[in-house]
């Protein structure tokens, strides 16, 4: 019984331990330079919404947790956008276009949605594999916070209002 205890602390410290590196590594770097087209035809880099807090946020239209999160991921576009904050919905390479545009017709999403077609994007910031994961980005380029699953609404937002304050 104790055994078990001290392996379960020990995982435990493992799994902090690695998320916090995980934030770390991330956090301390820019986001990568990267050549997006939206689904409405438009084409920009990466360096271009600098100047805007920016989330990237990785998704699929087969994940329930995404499908989920998309709700208040309108809600933060809508609350923020006028304060100089920016979405790009990047869409795994799995996601047929067919399916990405009936959700932004059915759901009427205004942020921008992209589809990684060839993974490039997803491998570009850190060979993200699955989903939902973002990454919130700060006015000159440099990543402030990976959010990974089923992340706390109330720490995002508290990262973004704190990056929107900055200039």
């Amino acid at each position: 019984m104790k055994n078990r205890f001290i392996i379960l602390i020990a995982v435990a410290v493992i799994a902090i331990l690695g998320a916090v590196t995980y934030n770390t590594v991330f956090s301390s770097k820019a986001a990568p330079e990267v050549t997006f087209n939206s689904i409405d035809g438009r084409q920009f880099a990466t360096h271009d919404l600098q100047g805007k807090v920016t989330m990237y946020k990785f998704w699929a239209t087969d994940c329930i947790t995404c499908m989920r999160q998309m709700p208040d991921t309108v809600a933060y576009y809508a609350k923020y956008k006028d304060q100089g904050y920016e979405t790009v919905a990047v869409a795994m390479k799995h996601d047929s276009v067919d399916a990405i545009n009936r959700l932004v017709q059915e759901r009427g999403y205004e942020f921008t949605i992209v589809h990684d077609k060839d993974g490039s994007i997803a491998k570009a910031f850190g060979n993200v594999r699955f989903t939902p994961v973002a990454f919130l980005v700060d006015r000159k380029g440099k990543i402030i916070k990976s959010f990974i699953g089923n992340y706390d609404k109330n720490l995002f937002v508290e990262e973004l209002e704190k990056a929107l304050a900055q200039s």
